[in-house]
């Protein structure tokens, strides 16, 4: 174990998977006690506690559905009731490959609900919290499709730009005690890149950049570790774009 954030304490949404489960595994054993939020994965949870357990790490599971405020809300009093908290990830997330005009009201809430309202109501617990003790880190997972937009993906592109705005609006509002950065990855080989949720075509695109392979869920764990790391101090309202060269704009 690290002791780079020993006596932090992490919560990690959508953490039993892909690049949740990467990042609870990389600030575990950076020294963060993590607690790894999870929805309807109790057998994943639990053996993601194990194996840090196993390495000399603390973690907790806690189950929420993030796109509900009660469900949230009960999530934060149950983190916040064993002590403060240090730093959010904001990663759980769902896609959805469908044409604009045959994606319907019930698409389009259903991923800007997890996608996006979801980050703005964790950020919001989360803030109250840290802006009381006067500090701590956010990340919030975004996605390079929020800078690019793609055709068959506006609900998830327009989710993603909104969580890109909203953390370099609220960075401003809350500097300089309480960082806020995000990550926008590229492809990720993750069960979202998948033709359970992807065609063919499509993912045959996704490895169509510079880098000319997915990412690993690893890569971008550790640029999340890296900024909330003391390394970062200097990083407000930054979006790291860890996708293979997929955007490269400012």
């Amino acid at each position: 174990m690290s002791p780079l954030l020993e006596g932090q304490v992490a919560l990690v949404t959508g953490a039993t998977q892909g690049i949740g489960r990467a990042t609870v595994l990389a600030l575990a054993e950076a020294g963060a006690k993590v607690w790894i939020n999870h929805l309807d994965q109790p057998e994943a949870a639990t053996a993601l506690v194990a194996r840090i357990a196993a390495s000399g790490g603390q973690a907790r599971a806690v189950q929420a559905d993030v796109s509900s405020p009660t469900q949230v809300a009960a999530m934060f009093e149950r983190v916040l009731g064993e002590g403060p908290l240090h730093i959010l990830v904001n990663n759980a997330g769902i896609i959805l490959e469908k044409p604009f005009l045959d994606t319907d009201e019930d698409d389009w809430a259903r991923l800007l609900g997890v996608d996006l309202h979801a980050v703005y109501r964790c950020c919001r617990h989360a803030l109250e919290h840290m802006q009381g003790r006067g500090d701590g880190c956010i990340v919030n997972i975004a996605s390079e499709l929020g800078q690019l937009g793609r055709e068959g993906y506006a609900a998830y592109s327009a989710a993603k730009a909104g969580v890109i705005g909203l953390t370099k609006s609220l960075a401003r509002e809350f500097a300089p005690h309480i960082r806020i950065n995000g990550v926008a990855p590229g492809p990720v080989d993750t069960p979202m890149v998948s033709l359970e949720h992807m065609s063919a075509e499509m993912i045959a695109r996704e490895v169509a950049i510079p880098a000319g392979r997915l990412g690993r869920p690893e890569e971008i764990a550790a640029a999340v570790l890296f900024l909330v790391s003391p390394g970062a101090s200097f990083f407000h309202g930054q979006m790291l774009g860890a996708n293979g060269g997929a955007w490269m704009g400012a």
